[in-house]
């Protein structure tokens, strides 16, 4: 184990300290292979599965390997093509047994910090699926809320605007444009300071830098 991965190492287990007094159960995984094995752990056969915009979970592989199993019910808000059938898919996406997402960033007090541009990932988050699942490379991590929020809007909101062919200032910039344009994915800023029903938001820490 290098330095650098000691330190990450080291660095995860008091977050999720501070993570397990907040409600939210904590975990560390060295690298992306056991961060992927250890999300499906959670499943249970023939339960329903949903997940937010994440790069994170793409790069872990995990998104190829839950649209591949035959194990659960898949609920892909892609797959939905018109406004009734995208309205049906929120609906059971919310009602989900469990939703997979990243944290756009973490606070080294535990905080979770997200932005949304619809809010649909949020609402997943604060309420809605009996279990949400957060897979988060060591890069996302903070120390405070305002670096947090700055962090988000400079550093991954100009990525992911691009990865969207979205019309922003951040797009052009590669910074925040504090912008109001229809295509703005900074709509809902939401501070998870805790979960009030234990366990139901679980975090897991990846020894790697992945996502924006």
């Amino acid at each position: 184990m290098t330095p650098k991965e000691k330190n990450y190492e080291n660095l995860a287990q008091s977050i999720i300290e501070k993570l397990n007094k907040r409600g939210i159960d904590g975990y560390y995984c060295v690298d992306r292979e056991e961060a992927n094995a250890k999300a499906k752990r959670f499943l249970t056969p023939d339960c329903s599965v949903s997940w937010g915009g994440s790069e994170t979970l793409i790069e872990i592989g995990l998104i190829d390997d839950l649209k591949e199993s035959e194990d659960y019910i898949i609920y892909d808000r892609m797959s939905a093509t018109t406004p009734e059938e995208r309205r049906e898919m929120s609906g059971n996406i919310f009602m989900s047994d469990y939703y997979f997402m990243s944290t756009n960033a973490i606070t080294l007090d535990g905080e979770l910090i997200n932005i949304d541009g619809n809010g649909n990932r949020v609402a997943c988050l604060c309420n809605g699926p009996a279990h949400v699942i957060i897979v988060a490379g060591m890069n996302k991590v903070v120390d405070s809320i305002e670096s947090g929020v700055a962090r988000v809007r400079n550093i991954a909101a100009p990525p992911n605007a691009i990865r969207l062919g979205l019309n922003t200032p951040c797009a052009e910039l590669g910074r925040c444009g504090n912008c109001l344009s229809e295509d703005c994915i900074c709509g809902q800023i939401v501070i998870t300071r805790m979960s009030r029903t234990q366990g139901r938001i679980k975090v897991l820490l990846v020894g790697e830098e992945l996502g924006f």
